[in-house]
């Protein structure tokens, strides 16, 4: 064999090697199937009828999966993190909100979750408001499967240009599911006044453990 032919099966092996590494991370870091880590930044911006311009975004997240408090073989649970900003124009008035939408033994990748929250903060007791900024806990929400819920751990009163919510191992505990359970956080910006505007920014679904 020639020395040109063995170079370029050399660069074709290299190149082979190359895409299979490739397509191996592409594949352990497939949508809805987050396991421990980072998960990815997001941000939307929405434009009113006036012209008011918000902007939502959320930066740092990750989730660690961790033993459920209750350790009775049918709880899943992660520990999350991340941080959800909100910016306005000054003299903007409404709420920044920050939740989970939690699906047991459903992919709720194509699911949109409102905020008729059923479910509170830390003490799971009540819905809102949860003003803090470097929220940490933990959550217990009963869902049985096929069930979805959304949840709400934080919320901060608009002032300024700017309002956020930080979590910190905020711990989503679930119990009676038994089975595939799965999340995603959620962000919402809600203004109040003649103009009202309400922007959802959904983060990338990871699994409970």
């Amino acid at each position: 064999m020639s020395t040109k032919s063995k170079l370029g099966l050399r660069r074709l092996a290299a190149a082979a090697a190359v895409v299979a590494v490739s397509a191996v991370g592409l594949a352990s870091m497939g949508a809805g199937n987050a396991a421990a880590g980072a998960l990815p930044n997001g941000s939307k911006t929405t434009v009113g009828v006036d012209g008011t311009t918000i902007k939502l975004a959320r930066t740092g997240e990750g989730i660690f999966p961790v033993k459920s408090q209750a350790n009775n073989g049918a709880g899943r649970a992660a520990e999350t993190f991340g941080n959800f900003f909100a910016t306005y124009p000054k003299g903007t008035s409404g709420k920044l909100t920050v939740g989970y939408l939690i699906g047991c033994q459903i992919n709720i990748e194509g699911l949109k979750g409102g905020l008729g929250f059923s479910v509170g903060g830390p003490s799971a007791s009540n819905a809102l408001p949860l003003p803090s900024f470097g929220l940490s806990g933990s959550l217990t929400v009963p869902l049985s499967p096929g069930q979805v819920q959304t949840v709400a751990v934080g919320a901060k009163e608009l002032k300024g240009t700017t309002a956020a919510v930080q979590l910190q191992r905020f711990q989503i505990d679930v119990q009676q599911c038994g089975g595939y359970a799965q999340a995603r956080s959620i962000a919402v910006l809600e203004t109040t006044g003649d103009y009202y505007i309400k922007s959802t920014l959904y983060g990338v679904p990871f699994t409970l453990g």
